[in-house]
């Protein structure tokens, strides 16, 4: 038993079947040259990987449910709009754990995106998609499968910003105060020339 779950998590567009973002993992401690392991990367190569990430692609494409083996793998997935989201674990692996990780990001991305996740958005908000799906899974290792705690771990803003600008007004009286200061000190430096 390992606490190494998730082999893969892959959201691929479904209209050019492009890859929008691919995280290949591998256990950090896995036996020297062994693919066989539950932890192994049996896709070490982008060539593979693509080979692999088509035929599943082919497979699911018209699949009504969730969960799937392919290729001696569990594969859970979701389609949503035009991208199909896929969490790939080993062929022991549990499926409701994977299930939960694939709702996770799924759920996370929608609060994240605004209920918006189609491809051009997933492109615009990269960032915002790599840092959920770190948050959910960390090198294979499934850390939180809660989608609003992810989301706030994603959206918050750095605490050291924030302490600069918690005195300032920003209301439009505040504005209006700052503009006037600024007047006041550019005729003060008219007057001084």
């Amino acid at each position: 038993m390992s606490l190494f779950s998730v082999n893969a998590v892959l959201i691929l567009s479904t209209d050019d079947r492009s890859r929008i973002l691919t995280k290949y993992y591998a256990a950090p401690h896995a036996p020297p040259n062994s693919t066989t392991h539950s932890g192994a990367n049996p896709y070490p190569t982008v060539k593979e990987q693509k080979a692999f990430e088509k035929g599943l692609l082919e497979k699911t494409n018209k699949q009504t449910s969730d969960i799937i083996l392919y290729d001696g793998r569990v594969v859970v997935f979701k389609m949503e709009g035009d991208v199909m989201m896929y969490v790939v674990g080993g062929g022991e692996e549990n499926e409701i754990l994977l299930f939960g990780v694939i709702l996770a990001l799924r759920d996370s991305l929608s609060i994240l995106l605004k209920n918006s996740t189609d491809k051009r958005t997933l492109i615009e908000n990269y960032d915002l998609v790599s840092l959920a799906i770190d948050e959910i899974v960390d090198d294979g290792i499934i850390l939180e499968v809660d989608p609003v705690v992810v989301a706030s771990r994603v959206s918050r803003p750095p605490a050291q910003d924030m302490t600069a600008v918690k005195g300032m007004d920003f209301s439009e009286q505040g504005v209006m105060n700052l503009l006037e200061f600024g007047k006041n000190k550019l005729a003060e430096r008219m007057r001084q020339m």
